[in-house]
Order: C-alpha cells, then sequence, then structure tokens
C-alpha cells in the first residue's frame, strides 16, 4: 500500500466529521446486481467506517480492514457489533469466500500488482465486487476558479490522477477499465449517483484537512492554504458529488 495511503489517521476525527455518508442508493445498486442475498462481505480501507455502517445497516455480515490503526479505533467507536474490525491491508489478506468485495474510495490506494488475482481470491464463485466514489467539485464556476487561484502557489491540483490513465471524458472509468481487462471477471457495470452537498466554509476546509494531496503539506503551508481557500469561499459551499459505481462478478468455474 503507498505511504500516502497511510496519512489518513492523524485526521481520523475529522475524516469521520467532515466526509459526506454513503447514500441508500449504493447498497441497493449492490444488490440489484448481485441477484441474491449478500450475506456476508469483505470492504478494504473501511477508514470510520462510513461505508460499513451502509451495508451492515442492510444486513450484511461486514469484515471491515483498515491498515491504519487510528482509522480503525474510530470505526469501532461507530460500527455495530455484528461489524467485524480487521487491522490489515489489502495487500494482507487471506483469501476467502464472501458473496461481496466492496471498496469505498479506497481501491486506488492498492498495489496493481496483482490486484485483482487478490479480489478474486476473496470471493466466492460468482461473487461481485464493487467499487465506488468520486470528487467533490464546485457547482459555481466562478467559486472553483478563485479556489484554484488561492490554492496554485501550494498544490496545482489536489485531485487523484486515474490510476490507469482513463482520461475524465472516457465513457467507462477506472476501475471498470480494468475490470473488462480482467479475464477474472464478467458483466463489468458502471453507475452513476448524482449527489449534492452544501458545507459551510469552515465544513469545506476540514473536509479539506482530509484530502491525501494537503496532508503531505509541511504544517505551516498546509494551514496557509487553508486560510487563503476560506477566504474565497461563498457562505454556502455548494459542491457536486456525485459517485461513480462500478460493478463486476467473479468469473465462475466452466459448465
Amino acid at each position: 500500500m503507498p505511504v500516502r495511503a497511510l496519512t489518513f489517521g492523524a485526521v481520523a476525527e475529522a475524516y469521520e466529521r467532515f466526509r459526506p455518508e454513503y447514500p441508500q442508493a449504493v447498497y441497493d445498486l449492490v444488490a440489484e446486481y448481485a441477484g441474491r442475498p449478500i450475506r456476508t462481505a469483505v470492504e478494504i480501507g473501511a477508514g470510520t467506517g462510513k461505508a460499513t455502517r451502509l451495508f451492515a445497516a442492510n444486513g450484511v455480515a461486514v469484515t471491515a480492514t483498515e491498515p491504519d490503526p487510528a482509522m480503525l479505533t474510530e470505526l469501532r467507536e461507530h460500527v455495530p457489533a455484528k461489524v467485524t474490525p480487521v487491522r490489515a491491508a489489502f495487500e494482507d489478506l487471506e483469501p476467502g469466500a464472501y458473496d461481496l468485495f466492496y471498496a469505498a474510495a479506497a481501491l486506488h490506494w492498492t498495489k496493481p500488482e496483482g490486484r485483482w488475482p487478490r479480489v478474486a481470491a476473496l470471493l466466492e464463485p460468482d461473487g461481485v465486487v464493487a467499487s465506488f466514489g468520486g470528487p467533490l467539485q464546485f457547482t459555481d464556476p466562478a467559486v472553483e476558479r478563485a479556489v484554484r487561484t488561492a490554492r496554485a502557489p501550494f498544490l496545482e491540483s489536489d485531485d487523484l490522477p486515474s490510476p490507469d490513465g482513463t482520461g475524465p471524458d472516457e465513457a467507462m472509468q477506472w476501475p471498470g477499465t480494468e475490470l473488462q481487462r480482467s479475464p477474472l471477471f464478467t458483466d463489468v457495470r458502471q453507475h452513476v449517483i448524482e449527489r449534492r452537498v452544501t458545507m459551510t466554509p469552515g465544513g469545506f476546509i476540514g473536509h479539506l484537512s482530509t484530502v491525501s494531496a494537503y496532508l503531505e503539506l509541511p504544517p505551516a503551508r498546509r494551514a496557509e492554504v487553508f486560510r487563503r481557500i476560506e477566504k474565497v469561499l461563498p457562505r454556502e459551499v455548494e459542491l457536486t458529488a456525485d459517485l461513480y459505481l462500478h460493478l463486476a462478478r467473479k468469473t465462475g468455474p466452466e459448465k
């Protein structure tokens, strides 16, 4: 797992406070795609349990794995007893036979070498893969330009590039692109779940405090860029927070 993926523990409480929740539509689409009851699931990079709670609330017995101890501590405070928290990186998990493997804004932190064979090894035949996430984007282009200008002396961009170089305008986004190329999976689908979020300026800065690009900055520079960004924000920050949900099914044994 990349070092950058292990920077979140220092802001575990902020992550829980400022990251948006996941809507019921995520589970509904996964369940519809599965076409049968989802009894067990393994989640990687569970963080503070934002997505864990969604699946557990729908009756799924979730094994929630997370390599960062601070994040896992926060998760344990917010998930029901039926969830099994495990401190482990994705690359260290033993094979299993889960109905569902899922990752919420976490799959891009995994090592690309052997990624899909590891996922397949965690699933029963015909098991389902679900990956979902998406950036927050300003609905007002003028606000976006003002924030980009304020950020420029510190960061050219705070986005994460596509792991396989897929452009933002391509019809199929990552990881759907990789799943389509893998012989281990079939029936790859992509859904876009529309989501809108409104934050105060302080809430938006709180969200930025959980973004890896800012966590990598020295504390003084981080404080200064946050000060400059907050200065140009409106009283209400309106954001598009659409989720890209990718689904696939493990290729079963030949009949």
